[in-house]
This record gives C-alpha cells, sequence and structure tokens, in this order.
C-alpha cells in the first residue's frame, strides 16, 4: 500500500495541473495530504532495517533552518501577508522532503526497482504530452504562445521550466541506453525515453534547455568513450535539416540588429541581466538578505523591471537569504552531486552502473537549470528528481546488502565463491 502511495504521489505532483489542487484549506492542498498519508503509513509500519545516514539529509536540513531564518527576517524587517510568507516556505522546503520519504519507505529491490520505473515512466508521459501540444500548435516557424509546457504550467509561461524537466531526465535514459548491457528492454526503455525528451526539449523552444540536454547526452556518451561522441555528433548533423524552423529561429532570436546595425541581445536575455544587477544591488543593502518572498516586491526599486521573478535560483536565494543562504544551497547541490559520485563508486553491474552515472548527470542538468530560471522550488520540476535522488541512494545500499548476503550463504554451504562478486567488491 505504501508503495502504491508514493507512485500516486510523484505521478500526481507532476501531473498536478490536471487535477484537483486545492483542498479548501489555507497552505495545504492534495499534495501535502498524500504525502502525510504515506508518511503515516510509514510511521505506522514496523521491522524497517536500519539505514545509513543520508548524503544529502544533512545540507537539506540546513537549507531548511536557513530559509526559516530568511522567512523571519521578511516577517521582522518588512511585514506583509504572514500566511503567505508561511506557505512560501512551506512550498520551499515540501518538495526535497519527498527525497526523506522515499529515502526511508523503499525495504527491498523489487519495490525499488518498481519505483524508479514509475518516475522514468512519469517523465515518458510528461514528455508525450509536450509531443500532443507541439502536434494541436502546429510544427514549423518559432511563434512564442506555440511553446510546449506539458504538465508544467497552463501555457507557454511554463515552457522554460518543462524544459529543464526534459533536459535533466535525459541523461538518466541516455545512461540506460548506452550503458546498461544487460536487459534489452531496459535499453530500449532508455533509447525511447532519450527520443521522447529530446524531442520535448526541442519543442518548448528553450535555448537553455537545448544546451543543457545537449550537455548531459555528451557526458553521457563520453562514459562510453570519443568515438561514441564523434557518432553523436555524427548523428546530430544528419538530423538538422530535419529539425523544426522554430528551434533555428529561437536560438538565432538570442542576438538581434540594434536599428543601427549594431548587435544587441533579445529582450528576455538583456532583462535577465538588469534584473540580475538589480538584485545584487539589493544584496549590498541587505547583505543578511531582504526576506523570504520578498524579491518581487522589492526588485522594482533596483531594476525597472517591478515585480519580475529573478529568473536565477542562486540569485534569487542570493538576494532574499542572504550570503548564508547561497552558501547552503551550494553546498546541497555538492552534496547531491557527491551522491552521484558515491553511487557510480559503488556500482557493481551495468544496471547500477547506468543509474548510478544517468543520476550524477541529472544533478548537473538541474544545478544549470537554476541558472537562467528558478525551478527548484517547483513540485511539478522537481518532485521526481528528489524521488529518484533517494531511490538511487537505496538500491546501491540493497544491491550490496544482497551481495553481501549471498557471500554469507557461499561460505555457510562451503560452496566455491564467485570470484566476480569478490573482485567488484574489492
Amino acid at each position: 500500500m505504501l508503495n502504491i502511495l508514493l507512485g500516486v504521489l510523484v505521478f500526481y505532483t507532476v501531473n498536478q495541473i490536471h487535477f484537483p489542487l486545492e483542498l479548501g484549506l489555507p497552505g495545504l492542498n492534495v499534495a501535502n495530504l498524500l504525502f502525510f498519508a504515506a508518511l503515516a503509513l510509514l510511521i505506522l509500519r514496523s521491522g524497517s532495517a536500519p539505514r545509513p545516514p543520508t548524503f544529502a539529509g544533512g545540507a537539506l536540513r540546513l537549507y531548511f533552518i536557513v530559509a526559516g531564518i530568511g522567512m523571519l527576517i521578511g516577517m521582522l524587517a518588512r511585514p506583509a501577508d504572514a500566511m503567505a510568507d508561511v506557505t512560501y516556505w512551506k512550498t520551499l522546503i515540501f518538495y526535497p522532503l519527498y527525497y526523506f520519504l522515499f529515502y526511508y519507505a523503499v525495504d527491498d529491490l523489487k519495490s525499488c526497482r518498481r519505483l524508479i520505473l514509475l518516475v522514468l515512466a512519469t517523465a515518458l508521459i510528461a514528455g508525450l504530452e509536450a509531443w500532443s501540444e507541439a502536434r494541436a500548435y502546429g510544427i514549423g516557424g518559432y511563434v512564442e504562445s506555440h511553446r510546449a509546457a506539458g504538465p508544467f504550467g497552463p501555457d507557454f509561461r511554463s515552457a522554460n521550466r518543462a524544459g529543464v524537466f526534459y533536459a535533466m531526465f535525459i541523461p538518466v535514459f541516455a545512461a540506460l541506453a548506452l550503458l546498461y548491457k544487460g536487459r534489452f528492454s531496459w535499453r530500449m526503455l532508455g533509447l525511447a525515453g532519450l527520443l521522447i525528451l529530446a524531442g520535448a526539449v526541442l519543442v518548448t523552444y528553450s535555448r537553455q534547455s537545448y544546451f543543457i540536454g545537449l550537455l548531459g547526452l555528451v557526458l553521457v556518451m563520453l562514459r562510453r568513450g570519443p568515438g561514441m561522441v564523434i557518432f553523436g555528433l555524427v548523428a546530430l548533423i544528419t538530423v538538422l535539416p530535419w529539425l523544426p524552423q522554430g528551434a533555428f529561429e529561437r536560438v538565432e532570436e538570442t542576438k538581434q540588429q540594434g536599428e543601427h546595425g549594431q548587435e544587441e541581445f533579445d529582450d528576455s536575455t538583456a532583462s535577465r541581466w538588469d534584473i540580475w544587477a538589480g538584485a545584487l544591488e539589493m544584496w549590498a543593502e541587505n547583505p543578511a538578505g531582504i526576506g523570504l518572498n520578498r524579491f518581487k516586491s522589492q526588485i522594482g526599486n533596483y531594476s525597472i523591471y517591478a515585480g519580475k521573478d529573478a529568473h536565477n535560483y542562486y540569485v534569487l536565494t542570493l538576494a532574499e537569504a542572504g550570503v548564508q543562504g547561497l552558501l547552503t544551497l551550494l553546498w546541497l547541490m555538492f552534496c547531491l552531486y557527491r551522491l552521484g559520485r558515491w553511487a557510480a563508486a559503488q556500482a557493481m553491474d551495468a544496471e547500477a552502473q547506468a543509474l548510478a552515472v544517468g543520476f550524477k548527470i541529472a544533478v548537473v542538468c538541474m544545478a544549470l537549470g537554476n541558472i537562467y530560471g528558478s525551478p527548484f522550488t517547483e513540485g511539478s520540476v522537481m518532485a521526481c528528481f528528489w524521488a529518484l535522488a533517494a531511490l538511487v541512494e537505496r538500491f546501491m545500499q540493497l544491491r550490496w546488502e544482497e551481495i553481501e548476503r549471498q557471500q554469507q550463504l557461499v561460505e555457510q554451504l562451503d560452496i566455491e565463491p564467485n570470484p566476480d562478486a569478490i573482485e567488484m567488491r574489492a
């Protein structure tokens, strides 16, 4: 029952735009209810084996505390709607709690694999929705209102966060397709996912996501050697003429000709730089931060773009939570990457290696996705990531526990041990 509820929680969180959202209670929504129901089942369950400390748990707890301090600074220095401030902080910390929930809920390899497959299936379905939107719009020249957003928002304004999600999962599927030398079905799943998400990124017309997705794919290919990268480059050159014209128009839009023929950046790019400059000035005047949920109301004092988002989660964190908030966020990113490196080092077979490498590169893509936007607090974007982080960590632990049990059985039966398993353990 717990595993079913975990699956429903992840699928609902990504696709919540298609389902009822609110319960009529301030600060509480359906995702919160599902989470607490799963947490209650976890608490009531007995007989779970003790867990090693989590890789990212300490960094997450510190991040929650620093964010709470930022909320108090905002409440005390610039009083506004206290309930809105608490809800903002709750949203900021809520979705990372999926990491703890999934980590402590998974007890066996079978459940772990099933939940990993469910996370991947959720990503695939989200990608197919972007394809469906693109077909409905018509694929051709670039039209801003025809950017696909999938389940991540009601219209084109959410296309950038959709692109980050798709780009973040491209290396996960690519690793299954290129590095998993075991089951043919898993490799086909990886290839299908790679093609679907690559197409989904394409129709979001998100320039940052183009770069992130391509970088993630190249990093996975490098694990197979330079030859695979060369093959990928040749394949890309081959398919370029078949790509939608709108994708080229969107990239070319980054730089435009001014009225006197000079080269200028488009309004979207230029506005971000102006907002970031204003945010740095804001932080210089408020080194401890202006407080959570205060950026949009204050940025108009430092930039012509009043009421706008920072479009950079690192800049937003620095402005609202101060340098201590930014350092805490960077430490959290490092701990997540360290988790990926540890998982890759612990991988004992092709299955584990593919999952670990895919997740490690997904961390890099996630970190890059927050440079040109702020999807870190978006549950629909990050829910699958936090669940996958916990599942990859538990998968490595459970696989080694399985190998140790097999070795103990071999010793008890006085059977010739498997030299490959011993060598891998060494």
